[in-house]
């Protein structure tokens, strides 16, 4: 993949106020608020079932919200989220999301293409900027030799960066990514992430979900640590990804190191066999 990420729309803010989500007659989110600011990655953490991905969706007009608000700031002033058309939303905020449909008989770049249709109108066909957007995505995702490959011939790990694409290729300033170094092999996550700083460099307001602590420690400007449905604490990395944190939110317990130099925190799970390394190198040494 290759780093020359432009949003179209740099300035966006997209807050969530107070929100209160549930699924049926069952609530999973209590009081969360979050702010996505351009510039910014907000890596939401915490186990499963902790209700990062539910707060996400409901960022995305995905999920119904039961209480709270979701607006966006930018140049167009202050709009309810709920307010705007679909396409008017799409034009400002795009997402992956874990639960795609999986295409069938279609290429590569038709999958993408599907990111433009917020920018079209209802009749008019492929514009040039439309192809400067899907060749951009191809490439940002590492994809354009694989074009005009069909969908169906694609590992789980490639078509989740058909999806990326697809995000990107919206041309959006604000960008909602749940999970998006699922399936994909080492060399495509670290690039995935690279990627996700490349377009916070470049004004976009990054929102993501990551189980990976390390990975959320690598790339994020401020951490949410959710759990059973609320923020348990929310800061910079550090502040945020300490021993007490996570050992009681995750239950187990589990060490952090902060590198002098760096200063990026470290995540060290202890599990039953945690010492099991450090006696074979000394039975060994």
């Amino acid at each position: 993949m290759i780093s020359d990420a432009r949003p179209t729309r740099p300035t966006d803010e997209l807050h969530g106020d107070s929100l209160a989500l549930s699924y049926g007659r069952t609530p999973v989110v209590h009081e969360v608020s979050l702010h996505l600011r351009p510039g910014v990655v907000t890596a939401l953490i915490g186990p499963n079932g902790s209700g990062k991905s539910t707060v996400l969706r409901s960022l995305a007009r995905l999920h119904r919200i039961d209480a709270g608000t979701v607006h966006l700031d930018g140049a167009d002033g202050r709009r309810d989220a709920a307010s705007l058309s679909a396409k008017a939303f799409a034009r400002t905020v795009a997402m992956l999301s874990q639960s795609r449909p999986h295409p069938s008989g279609l290429e590569v770049r038709d999958v993408v293409a599907y990111g433009r249709h917020p920018h079209r109108g209802r009749f008019s066909g492929v514009t040039e900027a439309d192809r400067d957007a899907i060749d951009r995505a191809l490439a940002l995702t590492g994809l354009t030799a694989m074009g005009h490959r069909p969908v169906d011939q694609l590992s789980g790990g490639e078509l989740q960066r058909v999806w990326l694409a697809t995000a990107l290729a919206q041309s959006t300033g604000i960008l909602l990514l749940d999970e998006p170094t699922n399936h994909l092999d080492l060399r495509y996550q670290i690039e995935t992430l690279d990627l996700v700083c490349d377009l916070a460099d470049q004004g976009t307001a990054v929102g993501v979900v990551l189980h990976d602590l390390d990975h959320a420690a690598s790339v994020a400007d401020e951490v949410v640590l959710m759990h059973h449905g609320r923020v348990h604490a929310s800061g910079a990395p550090h502040e945020v990804l300490t021993t007490e944190n996570l050992t009681e939110v995750y239950g187990f317990p589990i060490d952090t190191e902060v590198d002098a130099s760096t200063h990026r925190v470290r995540v060290v799970p202890r599990g039953r066999h945690h010492e099991r390394s450090r006696r074979f190198e000394a039975l060994h040494a």
